[in-house]
């Protein structure tokens, strides 16, 4: 069974099982990135940091943009030639 979906960042507390429901919570602040802003905040950030941190997470974002691409078009079902590129 699933966990019961949440609502407002409210997390549902089934059986008195309070550490599930912390991981639960601790995984969807971390899927929405509130963790890593927490981190980020918590002390000052020089601005060279700042600079190299927005470097890497717009190149990081176009890499896994660009292999997404390739790997849907290696995973495509109508090409005509499955294996481009071999012979």
């Amino acid at each position: 069974m699933r966990h019961a979906s949440f609502i407002a960042r409210t997390v549902f507390v089934q059986k008195n099982d309070v550490e599930a429901a912390c991981k639960v919570l601790n995984r969807i602040l971390g899927r929405e990135g509130i963790l890593d802003q927490f981190r980020r905040t918590r002390y000052y950030e020089k601005p060279f940091q700042f600079r190299r941190r927005i470097n890497y997470e717009k190149c990081k974002s176009i890499y896994n943009e660009d292999m997404d691409r390739k790997i849907q078009f290696v995973l495509r079902k109508n090409r005509t030639d499955p294996y481009p590129g071999c012979i």
